[in-house]
């Protein structure tokens, strides 16, 4: 096990990793590791891609665009650029926005992402573009059809200062036991008005909390089976009548 301290002369908001099996970050402030301990990869696409119906919704012209609650090692992103690569209509875009606190820096990103050749080449070119510090808005072209976004700072304020509609969200924060706010009824309604009708969220996250909260934003919310033996997950979706 092995420490990754940030580094004071960065300028970051990083914090410190915990570093189990080699390369499976663990965050000390939250008490929790970034991903799922069997396969994270695996888990994204049961949870977030599934959950949400993709990639058969991204299959149209026009931009498609995906919220995320907690960039983390930005396993999500590239997941979800890989099966929209293999996927995609040639008129179709890919925005990716995500909301991070402690945005990592480069080269924990590359040991954390270096597990999974399946995502290599995804890996590679974040890390190549991702800034040496990371804060503020992040804006990457990762190719011409697919654009990231990061906003660094608490998840609420970036939300709730955008006005881009969002066809679909994956929520991805710590734990709600050890993250509450990250979960609270004030970000589900933030995330519902940004929600175009007919949108979808997924979360692995199955709490009773988190559940009442979605559904008090506004959101129809269903039990799907979890991950990896885990009993639940949650997903739903905006009336597409909903104004």
């Amino acid at each position: 096990m092995t420490v990754s301290n940030p580094d004071p002369e960065d300028g970051s908001d990083a914090e410190a990793l915990t570093w189990h099996d080699g390369d499976m970050p663990y965050s000390t402030a939250f008490g929790d590791h970034f991903y799922c301990r069997s396969d994270g990869r695996l888990e994204c696409g049961h949870v977030f891609l599934a959950g949400n119906g993709l990639p058969d919704r991204w299959r149209k012209d026009g931009t498609f665009r995906i919220g995320e609650l907690g960039f983390g090692t930005g396993l999500n992103a590239c997941e979800t650029w890989r099966q929209w690569k293999a996927t995609r209509r040639t008129g179709g875009l890919l925005h990716f926005m995500s909301f991070e606190l402690y945005p990592m820096r480069a080269a924990d990103i590359d040991r954390a992402l270096s597990r999974w050749s399946e995502i290599d080449e995804e890996r590679l070119r974040l890390v190549s573009q991702w800034p040496d510090r990371p804060e503020g808005i992040i804006d990457l072209q990762l190719d011409d059809q697919t654009t990231l976004t990061v906003t660094c700072g608490e998840a609420l304020d970036g939300v709730s200062v955008t006005d881009l509609p969002f066809d679909a969200w994956y929520l991805d924060g710590f734990a709600p036991s050890r993250n509450g706010a990250m979960w609270s009824e004030e970000i589900m309604r933030a995330l519902f008005d940004r929600t175009v009708p007919g949108g979808t969220f997924a979360t692995y996250a199955a709490a009773g909390f988190v559940r009442r909260n979605l559904v008090s934003a506004g959101f129809a919310v269903e039990r799907w089976p979890g991950f990896a033996g885990k009993r639940e997950m949650l997903r739903g979706e905006k009336s597409a009548s909903a104004a």
